[in-house]
């Protein structure tokens, strides 16, 4: 009972933690995504051994980049495209690492780049799908958070309800294929309800992201599940009490964003 009480109280902090900054003001919510982003890096870090503290330095330029040049159209817009190109491209990568049936040792190089921009990259993308026509839409990123909160919790309550088909057993074995459906079902009634309150995006579109999210937050979760069986730990870290590190409360998230962001600038060119 302890720790579900401890579990409980971490994350209803973590959510007043995370909506105060949506609504209290754009830059309150960069810079908690800054700050969240430097958390996960660290954890990373420690977690693949990767030397150094240059990571640091590289994910701090990025976000000066995204500061001061995300709105000069002649380089913020070559920016975006430099960074969701390096991201995806990593992303892409880190897919093929999950599905392979042999275990990869990364060099340094590697490992920087993966931090930087799966991690890095995913962060800044987080923070950039809210500036929708000059405006900060809390509730279009506000949307984002409940579809991955909605997906991970009923895709937990379905699979220890009635999952028998393991998704993933090599790296998380106790995933299954009916708690990701679930997990699916639950997220496309959440965009439903979502619709009603961010207009801008249409139902289908809701149900399209909806989709995105979850497929790709899936993957993500996959993802940082290797990581940690490769380096041996059960979490990422320990900030959290009850949940772990930081990592794992927003890998699936980070991993989800720049295709997230790329949905909806889809949506934005074809309406």
């Amino acid at each position: 009972m302890g720790e579900i009480f401890r579990r409980l109280l971490t994350g209803i902090v973590y959510v007043v933690i995370l909506l105060s900054a949506i609504f209290l003001s754009s830059d309150a919510f960069d810079f908690l995504f800054m700050a969240f982003g430097l958390a996960c890096l660290y954890e990373f870090k420690r977690m693949t051994k990767l030397p150094g503290y240059h990571i640091f330095a590289a994910y701090l330029t990025l976000w000066w980049a995204f500061i001061y040049l995300i709105n000069d159209y002649a380089y913020g817009t070559s920016i975006i495209n430099v960074l969701m190109f390096l991201t995806i491209t990593i992303n892409i990568a880190l897919l093929f690492y999950l599905f392979s049936p042999k275990e990869k040792k990364f060099k340094s190089l590697h490992k920087f780049l993966i931090g930087l921009f799966y991690i890095g990259g995913g962060c800044i993308f987080l923070t950039m799908i809210p500036y929708q026509q000059n405006n900060f839409a809390e509730f279009l990123i506000m949307g984002i958070f409940i579809l991955i909160w909605v997906n991970d919790s009923f895709a937990y309550l379905v699979g220890k309800t009635i999952g028998k088909h393991k998704l993933f057993p090599s790296v998380s074995p106790k995933k299954t294929w009916e708690g990701t459906i679930g997990g699916l079902v639950f997220a496309l009634v959440a965009a439903y309800f979502m619709s009603r309150y961010e207009t801008n995006i249409s139902l289908i579109q809701w149900f399209i992201l909806a989709v995105v999210i979850v497929v790709t937050g899936s993957l993500g979760d996959l993802i940082e599940s290797k990581f940690k069986r490769a380096a041996g730990v059960k979490d990422s870290g320990a900030i959290l009490p009850g949940h772990g590190g930081m990592l794992d409360r927003l890998d699936s998230l980070i991993f989800a964003a720049p295709f997230a962001y790329l949905t909806i600038n889809i949506f934005n060119h074809v309406s």
